[in-house]
């Protein structure tokens, strides 16, 4: 069991479903991540995955695209993530996973970089355009030095597609509550009931179900189906219209 399977399994026995969060790091600035980040855990987060911006982050919809257009803009580096996340596994005890796309890892030096991320305490990546067919070395590298390869379901997925990633998987599985990209409402209906039986019988990691939640409501329908709720698009959302401290309150009222 990697190390977030078992810090996952050890806060399920406390709670009836996680939270799991999502920040693009540098949008809209370091300074707002870091008092952001400070409240959703203060206020009951138990993951949180941080994004390195890229150019072209193909799973992502028009608000995460726009954050990680500003924040590169912005002039924001990979380095600078790297340090900011060195500062904020040392503050904070929740597991940190980054999310980000192939050639970020590439253009570094995967190894090189698989090797920093366990070093500052990050505790698995998600990585949306690799599959596994692709990304062996990668894999490799992960389970060498104890981080979690996230992999991720849809409900395209075939149980042959599911078994697969699930072995090649560790920490959870990230099920894509519907098609498309993130930051549309999703409708927890029989269609996802069916689904989500699906993926539990692929796996036997725990299940974050991630686009569309935006609420409690949403918490709630999750409960008993999933392990963790994730929320993204919804908080980046907050923080634009509202500014960071709205962000305490609407995480402490999602459970």
């Amino acid at each position: 069991m990697s190390i977030l399977e078992n810090k996952i399994r050890t806060a399920l026995e406390k709670k009836k479903i996680l939270l799991m969060t999502h920040l693009v790091l540098g949008y809209p600035s370091f300074a707002v991540n870091r008092e952001v980040i400070r409240q959703m855990v203060e206020n009951g987060v138990d993951l949180i995955e941080m994004q390195i911006p890229f150019s072209e982050p193909v799973a992502d919809g028009p608000m995460i695209l726009k954050a990680n257009q500003e924040a590169i803009a912005n002039n924001t580096t990979v380095r600078q993530c790297l340090e900011f996340a060195a500062e904020i596994t040392a503050a904070h005890s929740i597991p940190f996973l980054f999310m980000t796309y192939y050639n970020i890892l590439y253009k570094f030096g995967v190894a090189d970089f698989v090797g920093r991320a366990r070093e500052l305490g990050i505790t698995g990546f998600i990585i949306p355009d690799l599959p596994p067919e692709e990304g062996g070395g990668y894999l490799e590298l992960m389970r060498k030095e104890g981080l979690a390869p996230i992999q991720i379901f849809a409900p395209t997925s075939t149980e042959e597609r599911m078994r697969l990633l699930a072995q090649c998987g560790a920490g959870f599985i990230y099920c894509v509550a519907r098609r498309g990209v993130t930051g549309k409402k999703t409708d927890f209906d029989r269609e996802f009931d069916s689904y989500i039986s699906r993926c539990r019988s692929a796996t036997s990691l725990p299940l974050a179900v991630g686009f569309g939640i935006r609420g409690r409501d949403d918490v709630a329908r999750l409960e008993g189906k999933a392990d963790i709720a994730v929320i993204g698009t919804e908080t980046i959302r907050l923080v634009d219209e509202k500014g960071a401290a709205a962000v305490g309150p609407f995480m402490a009222g999602l459970r």
